[in-house]
């Protein structure tokens, strides 16, 4: 759930949603999850939640997923809500963090899910050795992580042999996948979204 500056054909839905995001599917369905008064907070839309889940079916049932810049923690919790066995939501703001931690706690989900108030790039390196068949990839637009998140994924090996990687961005910017394969995409406004996987054979890169 990255943050930055909302795109243009976005800003409506997202001011009409700005009190709480709701969880779509599976055991905590209708479940609103709190977003913060913090200063350029981008709640990935319900529309583009449900296309990406809608691509994810039969894929998250036991699995273990990342939610590298959680933000509200909509699709970390989404994932728990829809069967997955345990997911680790990345936050670098506090007051975020703090928040995340609370809702895991509040909807009775701590025991598979932890919070790690840390910068995503830390939280990368330090993860060797962790198989994710999920992870999301939404930093704030304005830092440009997508292709150094990427990176680091595959020089940490951090995805399973079919494990998926969800990347959104804006649709006007040229992200780098060399080394991956695009499975889906789509656009929803000014927001391009897609789901990819790891090449065969795709090199480590330090």
């Amino acid at each position: 759930m990255g943050r930055g500056t909302a795109p243009v054909g976005l800003v409506a839905e997202q001011r009409a949603k700005l009190g709480a995001v709701r969880i779509i599917a599976g055991t905590l369905r209708g479940s609103k999850l709190a977003v913060a008064n913090v200063e350029g907070l981008r709640p990935t839309p319900a529309r583009v939640r449900e296309t990406l889940f809608n691509w994810l079916a039969g894929r998250i049932p036991g699995a273990r997923a990342l939610d590298l810049f959680a933000g509200t923690g909509a699709l970390g919790i989404e994932t728990l809500s829809r069967g997955a066995s345990y997911v680790d939501l990345v936050e670098l703001n506090a007051q975020l963090a703090k928040a995340l931690s609370g809702e895991l706690d509040r909807l009775g989900c701590t025991a598979r899910a932890s919070v790690h108030n840390c910068d995503s790039q830390v939280f990368l390196r330090r993860s060797g050795g962790t198989l994710y068949q999920l992870i999301y990839v939404d930093p704030p637009f304005a830092l440009n992580l997508w292709e150094a998140s990427l990176r680091m994924i595959l020089d940490q090996r951090l995805l399973s042999a079919q494990g998926m990687v969800y990347l959104e961005f804006p649709a006007d910017a040229s992200v780098n996948l060399s080394g991956w394969e695009v499975v889906k995409q789509a656009q929803a406004g000014s927001v391009a979204f897609l789901l990819c996987r790891q090449r065969e054979n795709a090199p480590r890169l330090s």
